[in-house]
């Protein structure tokens, strides 16, 4: 990795990792989604960052994936929400992305949430080169295991390069002997740890609001012209990063942008990214960092 590259990792952790701990501040009791997220994706935007991904909010069973609409003002948290943050940016592409749980106003989770943090803890503490992926997740889930909890055995952290969120390695959060993956020098990923007193397995649920481009060449056979330009907008401002409902709505002024987005679905030019819940609607907490593999450990960056 060249200095220039290691440097624009460091300053997007740097950034996200401001814009999570500002952002853990606005959560509280009566305060809306939107404009927590609005603040957020803004601080990070003024502090020389792009955005890697929407802003998340996932509430208590929900582990992750949801993001507000731009009309959801009447979103607001309440007491007790246990409040999964998770925050991403980039510097000239190369992304951090990083997490915490905010419980609001109440303590009843406070060892599931000591739980995620200290996993997290322990499995940047064991990773450096050579370090095989399947030891990182026994230890988060020996450490989850410990405090009473399961760890989610199909979500995982995922290694990070330019403008690309999930690009290859995944750093799983249960043992896994059957993973001969290791760490290299150089390897940049982002390890997350979920807790949860559910079933420990996530299943699809509702809309996000959270798509992706799919790179397919379709938008061009649609004949809607505002859709074929929300397609080519799209492809050109977010490429192959996630990007919200609300990021639309500049693009196609007093248009009801739902409509061009359900086309672009059904042609297959973008996915969207469904909520991911806990099987048995148990309370998840998460933390995360994003880390930079060295010979003789990691370096955090958020």
């Amino acid at each position: 990795m060249d200095d220039t590259i290691y440097e624009s990792y460091r300053r997007a952790g740097k950034i996200a990792a401001n814009a999570r701990d500002y952002g853990a501040k606005l959560v509280k009791k009566g305060a809306s989604y939107l404009d927590v997220v609005t603040k957020i994706e803004s601080k990070i935007i003024g502090s020389g960052g792009g955005l890697a991904f929407p802003v998340n909010i996932s509430i208590n069973e929900i582990a992750a994936h949801f993001s507000p609409r731009h009309d959801d003002k009447t979103l607001v948290f309440k007491k007790g929400d246990i409040v999964k943050l998770d925050v991403g940016a980039h510097v000239d592409g190369y992304i951090a992305d990083t997490a915490l749980t905010v419980e609001v106003e109440t303590n009843n989770h406070t060892e599931m949430i000591r739980a995620s943090r200290k996993s997290l803890e322990n499995a940047v503490g064991l990773m450096k080169a050579n370090v095989g992926l399947s030891d990182v997740g026994e230890t988060i889930e020996e450490t989850i295991v410990s405090y009473g909890y399961k760890s989610i055995d199909n979500l995982t952290g995922h290694s990070l390069s330019r403008y690309n969120l999930h690009s290859g390695l995944s750093v799983p959060n249960i043992s896994e002997r059957l993973n001969r993956d290791k760490l290299k020098l150089g390897d940049v990923l982002a390890v997350e740890p979920f807790a949860t007193n559910g079933a420990g397995h996530v299943i699809s649920g509702g809309s996000s609001n959270i798509y992706r481009c799919t790179g397919s060449v379709k938008s061009r056979l649609i004949r809607d012209p505002k859709t074929r330009f929300l397609a080519m907008k799209i492809n050109k401002n977010f490429n192959a990063l996630p990007f919200a409902e609300r990021w639309c709505i500049n693009v196609l002024p007093n248009t009801d942008v739902s409509i061009s987005l359900r086309k672009l679905l059904l042609a297959g030019c973008i996915k969207q990214y469904p909520q991911l819940i806990d099987a048995n609607k148990g309370i998840v907490t998460q933390a995360e960092h994003t880390v930079i593999i060295h010979e003789d450990g990691c370096e955090v960056t958020t």
